[in-house]
């Protein structure tokens, strides 16, 4: 469905266009969203930075996403494979205790050291990733952004299945995705080119950003 996350971002900001030149701020999930949100933000003349929620993984399977936990301690669970797993509390504290540090790391390595997050209250927020899967890390994000109460809080993303669409579109005031494709498995498998995007790279995008 795209050559690579340029292009998806290009024709995401197309989808977006009535969002030009509006009190809008981009806000993204690194590393890949930031190379989509990049294209959205230029094109829309509006400023862009990160949220970095991160997603919990189950005991002795780390890669098997229990739920997620965004920068201020929000968490997000799947509560039906917690109880299957039967997970206890205990675990997911510290599990997300050592998220959150992650975050930490994170945001000072992109953002700059003590480098203030950006205002949203009052703006028009769009939250950009280069595609969704549960969207437990966007819920996470989500749930941190309506604590500051923004004006408009809109998800854009180039690609996601039908369940996640619709769980996200009762939680956000608004959901653009550009391809809802009938079988989902991996977000990959709808780019030509998915490759990893590099810490160096979302630095430079975020810096080349602050020059306009």
């Amino acid at each position: 469905m795209f050559k690579n996350r340029i292009e998806a971002g290009i024709k995401l900001a197309e989808a977006l266009k009535d969002y030009q030149n509006k009190d809008v701020i981009v806000l993204t999930i690194p590393r890949g969203g930031v190379v989509v949100a990049y294209e959205v933000a230029k094109r829309l003349n509006a400023p862009l930075d990160l949220i970095i929620p991160r997603k919990l993984g189950a005991p002795m399977n780390p890669e098997l996403a229990i739920g997620a936990v965004s920068q201020d301690g929000t968490i997000v669970l799947n509560e039906d494979l917690v109880s299957m797993l039967e997970i206890p509390r205990d675990y997911i504290d510290a599990e997300a205790r050592g998220q959150i540090r992650e975050i930490e790391r994170r945001m000072s390595k992109y953002r700059g050291e003590g480098k203030p997050l950006p205002e949203v209250m009052g703006r028009i927020v769009i939250l950009i990733d280069d595609g969704l899967a549960t969207g437990a890390t966007v819920r996470a994000a989500l749930l941190t952004l309506k604590k500051q109460k923004p004006k408009e809080l809109i998800i854009a993303t180039p690609v996601g299945p039908a369940d996640t669409i619709e769980m996200l579109s009762s939680q956000a005031d608004k959901v653009v995705c550009l391809e809802i494709p009938p079988f989902f498995n991996a977000i990959g498998e709808f780019y030509d080119d998915f490759g990893q995007v590099e810490d160096e790279e979302v630095i430079e995008i975020l810096q080349k950003s602050r020059q306009k």
